[in-house]
């Protein structure tokens, strides 16, 4: 299959007159807003890519330790974090502004969203991204917590170089709820990347941040069943301050009631290590593709 410029032309007139965004999806609220730029130069953390690319602002899955939260320009936005999304309804003309840099770059998407969170099923700015992107072939890796992402197998397939990161933090359903209520279960998670790995497409498993685990041995069974070869790993910091509000106590409650700490952690990576077929530790897990 061939994508060109007008069928992605055709995707977002779809988007923008013939489906209007809802107003809310699921606890969140959603707005629609036109952007200035969709890439941004990457440095930090993601200092080895060329860009990031976060096609949302805030995130509907509400992840109780999410960093993300913690960039949002207002106070209200920070401590209402999980409940409000913000579509970037003009990404895919921003891209073609940038065409010609494009071409052999490496992008990160996303670094302050998950891209295939709830709202992606009706706005379907990350598959119009996609059309745009695989026309001038940047190198990709796209992170993400939801199965979802298998939607877009057929256009992913037609990339020359591109990864998709999977983010599986535990084995539990019980701790997932705490920290990660509105996210899709981490069987979902693993069946999705499993399916992406089997279409030949590239696929990391990222346990980042790592949280408590209830059964270490089946955990690595699950991890090892997917078929992947590539895992990353980091550590899960329980300091204060870096909760999303109002989710503090409870998911401090669960890390001590789980006897979950740095030695656990340790033990944990250290056995994983001896079951997967590679683990890596915190930024060299993140290289681009």
């Amino acid at each position: 299959m061939v994508y060109t410029n007008d069928m992605a032309s055709r995707k977002s007139e779809l988007l923008l007159f013939g489906h209007p965004l809802p107003d809310r999806i699921g606890q969140a609220s959603v707005e629609g807003v036109d952007v200035s730029s969709i890439l941004t130069k990457a440095s930090g953390f993601m200092g080895a890519y060329d860009y990031t690319l976060n096609p949302y602002s805030g995130c509907s899955f509400g992840c109780t330790y999410c960093y993300a939260a913690f960039f949002a320009r207002e106070p209200e936005l920070r401590d209402s974090w999980g409940k409000w999304v913000q579509v970037k309804q003009n990404a895919v003309d921003r891209i073609r502004r940038m065409r010609s840099e494009i071409r052999g770059k490496t992008i990160y998407m996303s670094s302050v969203t998950d891209p295939y969170q709830p709202i992606e099923k009706q706005a379907r700015i990350v598959r119009d991204i996609l059309e745009e992107l695989v026309i001038h072939q940047p190198r990709l890796v796209i992170q993400t917590r939801s199965d979802l992402v298998k939607r877009d197998i057929d256009i992913l397939k037609h990339f020359e170089v591109v990864r998709v990161n999977m983010t599986v933090t535990t084995d539990s359903e019980e701790v997932r709820k705490v920290f990660e209520p509105y996210c899709p279960s981490l069987q979902r998670r693993l069946a999705g990347i499993q399916a992406i790995h089997e279409a030949g497409i590239r696929s990391c498993i990222t346990m980042t941040p790592l949280l408590p685990i209830q059964d270490l041995t089946a955990f690595a069974d699950a991890l090892i069943a997917t078929g992947l070869r590539d895992f990353v790993v980091q550590p899960f910091h329980t300091v204060r301050g870096r909760f999303v509000a109002g989710t503090r106590e409870g998911a401090r409650a669960l890390v001590e009631r789980m006897g979950w700490d740095d030695t656990k952690y340790r033990y944990v990576v250290d056995y994983l290590r001896t079951r997967l077929p590679s683990l890596y530790e915190g930024q060299e897990g993140f290289a681009p593709a």
